[in-house]
């Protein structure tokens, strides 16, 4: 069984470095030494020096929310991996569904920031998904897997084990609607098949894929013990320390009854 990896994606929240730091605060409480489930927390960059204070003597990884493929250079406004690495990051989320559509960032980006991650020494998480009208119009394989090709194109099986991949269909985003386990499971399965194909059986056994879309503590164990989701990105419910100490322990049940 592969460990489960719960990243916490705060987006836009919470307003103040205060907020953070208690939020921050509180999952390390919980979370303690416990290593059985990994945890990472995404909070946006002007928090991420004082977050990673926080977690210091703490197994939770932090993570940024998105970067640039360059080193450095004339990119106002953008961090590059080697700032990230500098501010404490250990992961960086790459190809949000709201970056892919809200900024219209496509795969071909995806694909240069996930090689500039990894030559960083960052564990990117990298989101793929389809819209409800891509889901209604029965096109999920076909987008997922095109998002898939071309945000990994030119990896080699190697580089790959060091990659996290992100299913988060696009309608279950921030809506309370959630994939249901065997919906969510069909998808992380064809998933599971595409990098069989690309990178080989050894890899594909390895490689963890959360699943992100209105996860909470009350569906979280159905999902997590679905055998081919290693996992959760997830966004709303990472913003109470409850909630999200919820799915972690949803986690460690899973891993402790162990899968069927």
């Amino acid at each position: 069984m592969r460990p489960l990896f719960i990243a916490g994606n705060w987006k836009m929240n919470p307003g103040t470095s205060e907020a953070a730091v208690a939020l921050a605060e509180a999952v390390k409480a919980g979370v303690g030494q416990e290593t059985r489930v990994r945890v990472a927390l995404c909070p946006p960059s002007v928090f991420l020096n004082a977050v990673d204070g926080v977690l210091e003597n703490s197994p939770i990884g932090l993570g940024a929310q998105n970067m640039h493929w360059k080193a450095d250079g004339a990119y106002t406004g953008e961090l590059s991996g080697s700032m990230l690495v500098d501010a404490g990051c250990t992961h960086v989320i790459l190809g949000h569904s709201e970056r892919r559509h809200g900024m219209h960032e496509t795969s071909q980006e995806v694909n240069e920031k996930l090689k500039a991650a990894l030559a960083a020494k960052l564990i990117p998480i990298v989101c793929i998904g389809e819209t409800l009208v891509e889901r209604e119009a029965h096109k999920t394989d076909e987008v997922v897997g095109t998002q898939l090709e071309e945000s990994l194109k030119g990896l080699t099986a190697e580089e790959m084990n060091g990659v996290v991949l992100a299913y988060e269909p696009v309608w279950a985003i921030g809506t309370g609607k959630t994939a249901t386990p065997a919906q969510a499971q069909h998808v992380h399965a064809f998933i599971r098949s595409m990098l069989r194909e690309i990178f080989g059986e050894a890899t594909a056994s390895r490689v963890i894929v959360q699943y992100g879309g209105s996860v909470k503590p009350e569906n979280a164990a159905d999902l997590l013990a679905c055998p081919d989701i290693d996992g959760s990105l997830v966004g709303g419910a990472s913003l109470k320390a409850a909630d999200f100490l919820g799915i972690i322990n949803a986690g460690l049940a899973v891993t402790a009854k162990g899968k069927a």
